[in-house]
């Protein structure tokens, strides 16, 4: 756990530069959000995605990635703690490969 709240900074940071090079409320510029943290940090929970990423659905995004967009994502749960010290089970996003056809 002490590891996690290590990084917890770092991947904070990262994100909230994703969301500034991405900005936008519609559902394409979320999905580039998304998408962006899993190839650059290796996973996104649906937490960081709406409060991080300012999606505010993250799992219909994911939805969407997946069936409209051909991406590979896989999907694990567990259980995390928000600011508020309340634990809750979450989604953890992984891009499984890249996007056939991509190069």
């Amino acid at each position: 756990m002490d590891q996690n709240k290590n990084a917890a900074p770092q991947r904070e940071a990262a994100m909230k530069s994703i969301l500034a090079k991405m900005p936008g409320n519609d559902s394409a510029s979320q999905r580039a959000r998304l998408l962006a943290a899993m190839q650059t940090l290796g996973h996104v929970t649906s937490y960081e995605g709406s409060r991080l990423l300012d999606c505010y659905d993250p799992r219909a995004r994911i939805h969407e990635l997946r069936n409209k967009h051909g991406h590979t994502i896989t999907t694990v749960m567990r259980d995390e703690e928000t600011e508020s010290g309340v634990r809750h089970r979450v989604g953890v996003y992984f891009l499984s490969q890249a996007k056939e056809g991509s190069t």
